[in-house]
């Protein structure tokens, strides 16, 4: 066997050899230290070039008050029907939580120069959840529906005076009477399957099983759901969508459970039943925050304020009675007792921060009772000493400063209520409250306007459009206009506002528009609140942003995740402004 040496091994070990002990042991640790720092060096460009991305997998469970009827975006009314909708169906564009709305079914779309035309061309390889193509047809059948007054949809009003085309499987035009600067907005409505709805008649439609267990193209299609003996849902099962617009969404499963009421639900979060909740009072959200819960928050884009029917009540015809009641709302104790901190004061028609306006200083409630008073009596009004209320004579008629609040029977509405109570008693007003139940509300109250004053929230919207609440022609139902508001000045404005591009031009408008509702005092304002969410604290990609109802929550969805991986950053490819 033959042995062969290489003259620099030799050379090496020859002079280790010469070295002393101690040279040997010097040698031998600074060798140690150039593989450890070398070993380290490398770990740390590794490090450098791995970036950590989100993984598919986990669950959510979700806990609603109330229970789902109608899961179908023509008919959805409640917050159940909304949440699941929200997940189950896409729309053409879709609204993200910064409040910008992207391409969802829709893969780009064009505008006329003159604002009256919008064209949309789908993506390729559009998928319902039970795998029929989605074309635009469906779209124009949707549409079509939404706009039948037989159906009589939440969202008709939004389709009115729109001539829907589909000149192509992948083509949709629509064409407006007039430019609507916010049109862009109802392009979100979710889309339905043809080929399961277009064999129901629009009386029909309401009774058809699919309200219960929906096929749409959305980032969660329904997998299972149970009903106790009466019927009612009290569970749904959700699996993310493989072949969703925007991609399939990391949260593989979602499991919906619904209660009668907060009290339950509380329960059901404290036991571990459910781990996410967003129709909570402050008061819980507070306790919850104490205990270690999670809880997000942002603010809403809705003002919420007593608005004042002169038809039901004369006493309103008064405008220095409107404005001295608006001058004494206690705001800033409201927000800070009845919500606990969870909103901001409103002193407008347009949500704080939206756009800039004067605002008050500091609240002062004695200052602003005297000044409330003061308004009065500079406009003929005495103090009945008899009843303790403001009262103005005059040859036809004596009138005297009183009237009922209606409200829905709901804490934060209901403890407002009895605050301005009793702050515009202390004014020298007899205020009597009335409350109902939020069905009954809506249809026994506000549908006929059967109501002296009504405290209620207007939710404005990521369009800030306030057209349909304070334009004349939206007065009466199925308007939204509940103060009964008509000025021809605001009208213009409001219809400009609709037709208005530039962001200059629009805060000029929006700025005109709260000056004039602040001359003629329609309504009381009182706050605007915050959205509160209650989730699981190992969620990550979580953006609420704007939220304008309880289901936008889901906006981002399909960003959530729990898990993630490390890899290399060259073979990364996620970015989730990216993937919008």
């Amino acid at each position: 066997m033959r042995h062969y040496r290489i003259p620099i091994v030799d050379r090496l070990e020859h002079a280790v050899r010469s070295l002393s002990f101690v040279e040997r042991a010097l040698l031998y640790v600074f060798i140690t230290l150039l593989i450890g720092s070398s070993l380290i060096m490398l770990g740390k460009v590794n490090a450098a070039l791995l970036v950590e991305v989100p993984r598919h997998g986990g669950s959510i469970t979700e806990g609603i008050i109330g229970a789902p009827r109608f899961i179908n975006p023509l008919l959805a009314a409640s917050d159940a029907d909304r949440d699941l909708t929200q997940l189950v169906y896409s729309g053409l564009l879709h609204a993200t939580p910064d409040g910008r709305l992207v391409p969802d079914l829709a893969e780009r779309y064009s505008i006329s120069e003159d604002g009256l035309v919008y064209t949309f061309t789908l993506r390729d390889n559009l998928r319902f959840h039970d795998g029929m193509s989605v074309t635009a047809e469906d779209v124009l059948f949707t549409v079509t529906l939404a706009q039948n007054p037989d159906v009589k949809s939440p969202k008709r009003a939004n389709w009115e005076g729109v001539h829907v085309d589909a000149p192509d499987t992948q083509t949709v035009v629509f064409t407006l009477a007039e430019a609507y600067q916010p049109f862009l907005e109802n392009t979100t409505l979710g889309i339905l399957p043809k080929h399961i709805w277009e064999k129901t008649t629009p009386e029909q439609l309401p009774f058809n099983t699919f309200n219960a267990d929906p096929v749409g193209s959305g980032p969660y299609r329904v997998t299972d759901f149970v009903r106790d003996d009466a019927g009612v849902p009290t569970r749904y099962e959700l699996t993310a969508f493989d072949d969703h617009a925007l991609g399939r969404p990391y949260i593989t499963d979602l499991t919906f459970r619904f209660y009668t009421n907060e009290d339950d639900l509380f329960s059901a979060l404290e036991t571990g039943e459910v781990e996410h909740v967003s129709a909570i009072t402050p008061e819980n959200a507070r306790a919850l925050g104490d205990k270690g819960q999670r809880v997000e928050t942002f603010p809403l884009p809705r003002v919420f304020g007593v608005f004042f029917n002169q038809n039901q009540a004369p006493v309103f015809t008064n405008i220095e009675v409107r404005k001295a009641l608006a001058v004494a709302v206690p705001r800033e104790k409201i927000v800070r007792d009845v919500l606990l901190g969870y909103g901001v004061p409103a002193n407008g028609p347009i949500p704080p921060g939206l756009v800039t306006v004067d605002t008050p200083g500091i609240e002062n409630e004695e200052v602003n009772i005297a000044e409330a008073q003061a308004i009065l009596e500079r406009n003929g009004w005495t103090r009945d000493e008899e009843k303790g209320i403001y009262v103005k004579k005059t040859k036809n008629e004596t009138t005297f400063l009183q009237f009922t609040i209606t409200t829905a029977n709901i804490p934060e509405l209901k403890h407002t209520a009895e605050l301005l109570q009793n702050t515009w008693g202390k004014i020298g007003t007899q205020v009597d409250i009335k409350l109902f139940e939020t069905g009954n509300l809506n249809n026994e109250v506000i549908r006929p306007r059967e109501y002296q004053a009504l405290l209620f929230g207007q939710i404005i919207g990521r369009d800030l459009d306030p057209f349909p609440f304070w334009h004349s022609s939206q007065r009466n139902d199925p308007g939204l206009n509940i103060a009964l508001y008509t000025n021809i000045t605001t009208d213009q404005i409001l219809e400009d506002i609709r037709t208005t591009h530039g962001e200059d031009e629009l805060s000029r408008l929006y700025n005109e528009f709260s000056a004039e509702i602040a001359g003629d005092a329609p309504a009381a304002f009182v706050y605007t609140p915050d959205f509160i969410y209650i989730v699981n604290p190992d969620l990550k990609g979580l953006s609420l942003g704007t939220v304008t109802t309880p289901a936008e929550r889901f906006l981002d969805i399909t960003h959530w995740y729990f898990y993630t991986d490390l890899v290399w950053r060259p073979f990364s490819n996620y970015n989730k402004t990216d993937t919008w």
